[in-house]
């Protein structure tokens, strides 16, 4: 289209801090000056000339002048390319005629307005790497909020007598001063109810002003005194801070909440990732369907793309295709991708991670299962079996420790350990095919061939009549279920896997009593009503995560059964001769410990790119106590020989 005109040739440029061009002289111009187009107007520039610092300038170097024509082709392209280099891959050609100017560039731009979008990677569409996480939430999908609701839970009290909970009652300070201030701008008092007050008023409260504020008050005497007020939320998020205490960090987390980010509306990516799309779909999209469903679209991916994109995506596609289908063969169909890991069951989190191994391929290697079964509905162990088996077939050997009836029956070999528990039991009673263990007389024999079996009870307890009835729950899979809970029995939640128990019961039912009467932070997932909740006065949920709050807790330690166990050691006629106090008996204290392995009764050895090897102590070989303390003797038991019985 500039056949035959006159045109410029320009490459954007940012000028450097002190807005000196030198290296540019150097680079484009021997002749000691440099044309260059500043804001619009074409000047040229001596060396050392500076242009306003503080001032934001748009400079384009003028590369060439010329009249385009075919005779000048060469010419021409020697001049681009030296553009393109200066402009990093933007040019600018201005028609001297009519002085408009188009943007030509190699990168992802729109000519009109000029913008440019960085080349797509794979980190584009991870929201663990900045260049693709949107910026708002940092790629959590969520955002921290102040729940209005919690700083203001009785509207009909004034700020006066507490309605804001974060302030409490009225105090003479600066802050209450202000509050005034702005109560009297709009016609009210502080002691007028909140309900009351105009909703201008409480914006300017609670997020601030930046109007100057004329304080009077007594304590100040005659003078004046003229502030900004920043708001109550900005007061709550400064001690949200990390360089806050953690009693600080505590105290503001129960006025936030947590709530979806505005920006990518839970999607974790940046705008620009979430522009890229297949069939209307675009990576965020596809994280949410669940994995059967996710499947499908695959599959039928090769309609809605063309003839060059197929050839692009091919084993792209065969890849993901083999992987997800991995995952539906251990019974995974009803997980979307984007689940958080914190809120998948133990059985799940172990056939996520024996669906990585399936797809690994790999051969004689030995793979050791603890309970796969655990969390999994019957319907899904044939699935299950199914899956060992292929890791069996492809060279592999594979154990089960498992108490599961169909597993032990589809096993090849079978290790029966007992006869009892704990002191009772460490022999092996069987070991053998599942056939030849059926003819036994082994405890888990009787009970898979039926001569035992727990009995279903012929009366079953009744209750006193009264329910929890929540309603209207529709938390992650959940439609908008209605269900009773009958007090005083024992009731069983069951179903098929996926189906939403615990999102019924410990992500909806759970956190409601909590919130009533603990005042617990974690949110319920969404539903109507909850009838019956002064029926109870208490809620504790036992769950799988470890006992205790540090690795060294152990059942002793943590039923408390320990203190009384050392108050005993402590009265011995030998503890009181050497003055022995509760702290001797104590793995976790200096004095009686042994403190080779501090306490732990093992030592740790870091193994580079291998999990930690841990070794016995050489100094008490694993009792956690020095010779002196294993001295005091009870019965002729130390207090490492205690901790080493069984409870019996």
């Amino acid at each position: 289209r500039y056949i035959g005109k006159k045109v410029y040739l320009l490459a954007p440029v940012v000028r450097n801090r002190k807005g000196h061009y030198k290296e540019l002289f150097e680079q484009i111009n021997k002749k000691g000056y440099l044309t260059v187009r500043v804001d619009g107007a074409i000047r040229e520039i001596i060396p050392g000339m500076r242009l306003d610092r503080y001032k934001m300038h748009s400079v384009e170097i003028l590369i060439d002048k010329l009249v385009v024509s075919n005779k000048f082709a060469d010419n021409l392209k020697t001049s681009l390319r030296t553009a393109m280099k200066q402009g990093d891959g933007l040019i600018m050609i201005q028609d001297v005629d009519t002085g408009e100017v188009r943007h030509f560039s190699r990168q992802l731009m729109c000519p009109s307005t000029g913008l440019s979008y960085s080349d797509p990677a794979p980190h584009s569409f991870s929201f663990n790497s900045p260049h693709g996480a949107c910026p708002r939430c940092k790629g959590l999908g969520v955002v921290n909020k102040i729940d209005m609701e919690k700083i203001v839970p009785k509207p009909q009290l004034s700020i006066y007598a507490g309605g804001i909970a974060p302030l409490g009652k009225y105090k003479n300070s600066l802050f209450f001063w202000q509050i005034e201030a702005i109560c009297e701008k709009y016609g009210v008092t502080i002691k007028t109810p909140i309900k009351d007050v105009p909703e201008e008023a409480i914006d300017e409260i609670m997020f601030g002003t930046e109007e100057r504020l004329q304080i009077k008050n007594e304590s100040l005497g005659s003078s004046n005194y003229v502030v900004a007020f920043e708001g109550v939320a900005k007061y709550i998020e400064m001690q949200q801070d990390s360089d806050s205490s953690a009693s600080a960090q505590k105290w503001a987390e129960q006025f936030i909440k947590t709530d979806v980010c505005p920006d990518c509306n839970g999607q974790r990516l940046s705008k620009e990732a979430l522009h890229y799309k297949i069939n209307d779909k675009n990576i965020a999209d596809l994280a949410e369907m669940d994995i059967q469903h996710l499947f499908e679209w695959i599959q039928d991916m090769d309609v809605h793309i063309s003839e060059r994109q197929k050839l692009i995506a091919g084993e792209i596609k065969k890849e993901i295709v083999s992987r997800l289908s991995f995952l539906l063969d251990v019974g995974l169909n009803y997980l979307s991708l984007n689940r958080p890991s914190v809120s998948l069951s133990g059985g799940e989190s172990q056939r996520i991670r024996l669906a990585t191994q399936i797809g690994s391929q790999l051969v004689n290697v030995l793979y050791i299962l603890d309970e796969p079964s655990i969390g999994l509905h019957q319907r899904d162990n044939t699935r299950l079996i199914d899956s060992l088996k292929k890791l069996r077939d492809t060279g592999n050997s594979v154990i089960v420790v498992e108490h599961d009836k169909d597993i032990m029956l589809e096993a090849d070999y079978i290790v029966d350990m007992g006869p009892y528990a704990g002191r009772r039991g460490g022999k092996v009673v069987f070991a053998g095919t599942p056939d030849d263990m059926l003819k036994t007389n082994t405890m888990t024999a009787n009970y898979l061939n039926g001569k035992l079996e727990i009995e279903i009870p012929k009366n079953r307890r009744k209750g006193n009549g009264k329910k929890i009835t929540l309603k209207g729950a529709t938390g992650h899979n959940l439609k908008g279920v209605d269900v009773s809970f009958p007090l005083n029995t024992f009731i069983c939640v069951t179903g098929v896997s996926g189906s939403g128990k615990s999102s019924l019961v410990n992500g909806t039912l759970l956190p409601i009593l909590s919130q009533h009467l603990y005042r617990s932070l974690a949110d319920p997932l969404p539903y109507k009503t909850l009838e019956g909740i002064d029926l109870v006065d208490k809620v504790i949920s036992v769950d799988q995560s470890p006992i205790g709050r540090t690795p060294r807790s152990n059942p002793a330690t943590y039923t408390g059964v320990f203190s009384d166990i050392r108050n005993l050691f402590v009265n011995l006629p030998e503890s009181k001769i050497r003055g022995y106090k509760a702290g001797r008996f104590s793995f976790n204290v200096k004095g009686g410990r042994c403190e080779v392995c501090g306490g732990n009764g093992y030592k740790t050895i870091a193994m580079n790119f291998l999990p930690d090897v841990y070794v016995q102590c050489e100094e008490c070989h694993g009792k956690r106590y020095n010779r002196e303390t294993l001295e005091v003797r009870f019965k002729g038991k130390s207090i490492a020989d205690v901790l080493d019985m069984t409870i019996n």
